[in-house]
């Protein structure tokens, strides 16, 4: 462990001299991209078969409400303590060490599975147009992924940019067909809603409660699809202005996908029925996903092509996303002594190499999946990780609740706080609570009748012992201690805060916001306007 007067020298030099490199549209474009890939354009196909359109239409938005309480609460302690690593290395000065150390292995384990995971998934769906091994996909899939994560942080915010522009296109698709834009020329309706209705019976269970246990086996399987959604901490050293424009990012991230996930499980619901086979493929191809099955179903031809090619990058931009998350956590555990202080190396692009080379070695995984079973290992590496996300999700919400009862207890007022988020501290509390009610009804389902499934148990709880030996094996190794709520230096935060202004925000006018949509559209088709000539956005 670092001595404290070092930590806090340290502290207080990366505080005052950072590498700001995301503007606002970039950390906004980094959490919306990286929850939008296979969870929403491959898994949500089974959460419609167990569920039904309202199952779905219910359970996503009741579940990226409860996502929104842990952004307001990653937002409001990372505008105080814009830190590289985020969260993880909050819970350094908010708890404990030893939480600091667990909750930052747990995410470098969830972000470096979903690599191979997703890296895999590209190289299946490239299978609908040409046969070739997968190990050559995974390979140039792979190679640019560290490329991406290796070059200045102003590329990756560009590419994540324009893949999300992709993935909203393909829902404006969805809209069309089911108005009728086919070659049937049949307006869709509700007519799926009506038969076989808006429920289903999940596992075959007669009534009410069967159809409750679909609505819930949805709830449970959608933290996969939400998945680093709070990623707008991890990169907030590197962010300008972060305690504007992070708690910003929180607020317009959360309406967007929220907004985004409705109107997609809406579409879904409408466009194909909850029981059609395609649904529950085994296939793990785009060809299950529900958009290219509906697509299919009115007979589009090279419209499952235009989706596969959609989910192509939907799979590599989520991908992406988590290899940032999984090279900044494993930064930040080796600044505070928690991994080999190599990690810490920079190159000249103020990028830590050392931290991507080691995550991106993981994406060799995806070789060990290359067989007639690679989608039944695909859907098991992405029970693991909602676990493993459900679990970073009850963390990040314990390490709120003691900031926030540490300002209390030393009669510290949020008003002094850069920004404090509301429905505090219920909002932490209900997240805290509810998401703890899914974890540990995860699984359910294979305790009912003849469904017990050992590999589902343990991808659903796997996750439960791994964080209490994290956590309780570095506290009797490095006999650590919970840090009083008295003791917390949130003082010493708002000091350096106070210290170290951020410059204010231009004005926003209707001709900055004007001038810069035509630069950045001149900029996405291939003019010659760079990304420095755009002004900040609004």
């Amino acid at each position: 462990m670092t001595p404290p007067n070092q930590k806090e020298d340290r502290l207080l030099s990366e505080l005052s001299n950072p590498k700001r490199g995301l503007k606002q549209r970039h950390i906004q474009m980094i959490a919306l991209a990286g929850t939008i890939g296979t969870g929403l354009f491959l898994a949500t196909g089974k959460s419609l078969a167990r569920g039904g359109p309202l199952g779905i239409l219910l359970a996503y938005p009741i579940v990226g409400t409860l996502i929104y309480c842990v952004v307001l609460s990653v937002a409001e302690m990372s505008a105080l303590l814009p830190l590289s690593g985020g969260i993880i290395r909050h819970a350094e000065w908010f708890v404990d060490p030893a939480l600091s150390f667990a909750q930052g292995w747990n995410s470098v384990y969830a972000n470096a599975i979903l690599l191979p995971a997703e890296m895999v998934a590209c190289a299946i769906i490239i299978d609908f147009w040409s046969p070739i091994n997968h190990a050559v996909w995974i390979s140039v899939f792979g190679t640019l992924l560290i490329i991406s994560n290796t070059v200045f942080i102003d590329v990756y915010g560009e590419l994540e940019f324009f893949f999300a522009l992709l993935k909203i296109a393909l829902i404006i698709g969805s809209l069309c067909i089911t108005s009728g834009a086919s070659p049937s020329g049949t307006s869709i309706g509700f007519e799926y809603w009506k038969n076989p209705g808006p429920f289903v019976q999940f596992l075959n269970i007669d009534g009410s409660w069967g159809q409750f246990l679909g609505f819930w086996r949805v709830v449970s399987s959608a933290a996969y699809a939400f998945s680093n959604v709070e990623n707008i901490s991890i990169a907030a050293a590197e962010t300008q202005n972060p305690r504007h424009n992070i708690p910003k990012a929180a607020r317009r991230v959360f309406w967007r996908i929220l907004i985004f996930y409705m109107i997609t499980m809406f579409l879904m619901g409408l466009i194909i029925s909850s029981a059609d086979q395609g649904l529950m493929s085994d296939s793990g191809d785009a060809g299950a996903s529900p958009f290219a099955i509906a697509a299919t179903n009115v007979g589009i031809k090279v419209v499952p092509s235009i989706i596969n090619a959609i989910v192509v990058t939907s799979a590599w931009s989520a991908a992406n996303s988590a290899m940032l998350v999984a090279t900044r956590t494993l930064y930040g555990l080796a600044q505070e002594g928690h991994a080999p202080v190599f990690f810490t190396r920079l190159n000249r692009f103020g990028v830590p190499w050392m931290a991507v080379t080691a995550v991106g070695s993981f994406i060799a995984l995806g070789y060990m999946t290359l067989s007639s079973s690679a989608s039944t290992v695909f859907d098991w590496l992405q029970e693991l990780v909602s676990a493993a996300s459900l679990v970073h999700w009850i963390n990040i919400e314990i390490i709120y609740l003691r900031f926030f009862y540490g300002c209390k207890r030393q009669n510290i007022s949020r008003n002094e706080l850069p920004w404090k988020s509301p429905f505090q501290p219920h909002a932490a509390w209900l997240a805290l609570v509810s998401f703890s009610i899914i974890l540990i009804t995860g699984g359910f389902f294979i305790f009912i009748d003849d469904h017990w499934s050992p590999r589902t148990f343990v991808s659903s709880y796997f996750n439960i012992p791994l964080i209490l030996v994290l956590y309780f094996g570095y506290k009797l190794r490095r006999k650590t201690r919970l840090i009083p709520l008295d003791e917390i230096p949130i003082r010493m935060f708002l000091d350096i805060a106070n210290d170290n202004p951020e410059q204010p925000p231009p004005p926003v006018t209707g001709w900055r916001r004007l001038k810069y949509s035509l630069g950045l559209i001149k900029l996405l088709i291939g003019g010659h306007t760079s990304q420095e000539e755009l002004p900040a956005a609004p």
